[in-house]
């Protein structure tokens, strides 16, 4: 199953550019907001098993273009975000690959948006890309056990974790949520897919690219802490929520870890995808210069 949020609306892929409205087939039993489908997700997920063949979705069917799409969790209370979880990006970042729960912060829930999106780049600053794969809650998870911590989670997505390392690592100790949730920072999609669609949700193909050349490109069964191993450990401390992400980590590739160093500029496109369960794009512009900004370079003053 694959569920997109289509305009607020909760849609049933039947394709890539059509599918069934979830409100309108069910009668309006579930959505059409996604968010509260997440509230009661195996309600949910026992009524969509069929209702893609089921003939009266016929006249809930609806077409959409990629514009009219959002997250796929739009309201999630957490985000949950992984540092350091690939032993490889781990090393191009000058550290030793985590024995125990890699480096875990927060991206704010503001800088949430859709998968194809214009992110404005902060003045003064390094912005860095991290494509990731998301695993988006299904049920709470408190104390769960490794082997039960699949069933908690609701489908896999694609966000790219976008990082300002100036901000990012300034003062005394680093501000990882801070450098990390700037408006449109945190692109999740195109949709979300349930585990049953992909042939081994433990090994899937990542990877970005700048303007057509590829910057990233890993596997997710290089993960230090796996999807369940990472939902029981962060569950035995933090209780995860219906719809909450979790970011799992980038593989080697970003900005940050080159020699020379290499971040996003002007006009740049950036391309992110996961076999299996889409891509997403986003175009970067310059932060716009005021009125006073021009003033003063012209006085020469500071």
């Amino acid at each position: 199953m694959r569920l997109a949020n289509v305009d607020g609306r909760a849609v049933l892929l039947t394709s890539d550019t059509d599918g069934i409205d979830v409100a309108d087939a069910s009668a309006g039993k579930f959505g059409p907001d996604l968010a509260e489908i997440y509230l009661e997700w195996d309600g949910f997920r026992a009524w969509a098993e069929d209702a893609v063949a089921r003939e009266d979705s016929a006249d809930a069917r609806t077409a959409f273009t990629r514009a009219q799409l959002d997250s796929p969790s739009p309201a999630p209370r957490q985000i949950v975000a992984i540092g350091l979880n690939y032993s490889s990006h781990a090393a191009e970042s000058g550290f030793e690959a985590p024995t125990g729960l890699p480096p875990t912060f927060t991206k704010f829930v503001t800088s949430l948006t859709g998968p194809d999106t214009e992110v404005t780049l902060p003045p003064g600053g390094n912005t860095d890309w991290e494509v990731e794969l998301v695993a988006v809650i299904g049920r709470a998870a408190t104390n769960v056990d490794e082997a039960d911590a699949w069933d908690h989670v609701a489908g896999l997505t694609i966000g790219q974790d976008l990082s300002e390392r100036v901000s990012q690592l300034a003062g005394p100790a680093p501000q990882f949520s801070l450098g990390k949730s700037f408006p449109g920072f945190a692109p999740v999609g195109p949709w979300l897919v349930t585990t049953d669609e992909l042939p081994d949700r433990d090994d899937l193909p990542l990877g970005c690219a700048i303007d057509g050349e590829t910057v990233q490109d890993g596997r997710t069964r290089d993960l230090i802490h796996s999807v369940p191993r990472l939902i029981a450990a962060l569950s035995r401390t933090i209780t995860l929520l219906p719809g909450d992400l979790v970011f799992t980590g980038t593989p080697a590739g970003v900005g940050a870890g080159r020699s020379p160093q290499r971040f996003l500029q002007d006009g740049e496109e950036l391309h992110s995808w996961i076999e299996g369960l889409g891509e997403q794009r986003q175009r970067f512009v310059a932060t716009p210069v005021s009125a006073d900004d021009l003033a003063t370079n012209d006085s020469g003053e500071a």
